[in-house]
């Protein structure tokens, strides 16, 4: 049976029938591609802007960080520049040791500077009870001069940057005459 109007169906006049019946836009299929359309258009622009934020995201990250290269370089090359001069110096026929000790010795102090410019600190460990956030055993010697678990020697310096551990402190920790270090597994 075939659909026909009735005098009870409205006839919108934008409509054409069909042999199969209404228009497309009376059952509302028009609409619904449209607006898919739309959404595909929407989503299509929303991912190109999203891959363009990414690229844009990488660049900047990429320029933060050959910017702040730049900077941190950029201060040390005083400290090589003296250094060269040092060694310059020590050429020379007439130059003492203590002179280059001197040299030495306040290059030493405009580096420390230059770092700690940066935030970076040196972990004092000696005579500190060892803490494993900030310290690397390297081994434990018997004494009795101190208590046990203290720091007694550092082989090398440790390095943090406000919160952030930078590298651990090389030491060796005191530990009683006699006692043995503890094993926490488990012997058979």
């Amino acid at each position: 049976m075939s659909e026909t109007p009735s005098a009870e169906t409205p006839i919108n006049p934008n409509e054409t029938a069909t042999a199969n019946g209404p228009a497309t836009e009376a059952s509302g299929l028009d609409p619904v591609q449209a607006q898919l359309a739309e959404v595909q258009e929407r989503y299509v622009r929303l991912y190109a802007d999203f891959e363009n934020f990414k690229k844009r995201a990488a660049r900047e990250r990429d320029e933060v960080r050959r910017s702040t290269t730049e900077s941190v370089l950029g201060r040390l090359l005083p400290v090589l520049d003296t250094f060269e001069m040092a060694m310059q110096a020590a050429a020379q026929p007439n130059t003492n040791l203590e002179s280059l000790k001197a040299g030495v010795s306040m290059i030493q102090g405009q580096l420390r500077n230059t770092v700690a410019d940066y935030g970076v600190e040196e972990i004092d460990a000696m005579g500190k009870p060892f803490d494993p956030a900030l310290h690397e055993a390297l081994s434990q010697q018997e004494t009795t001069e101190v208590a046990e678990g203290l720091v007694i020697s550092q082989n090398r310096k440790g390095y943090r940057m406000k919160d952030r551990l930078l590298r651990p402190a090389a030491v060796v920790v005191a530990r009683k005459p006699g006692s043995t270090t503890t094993n926490t597994s488990s012997e058979s």
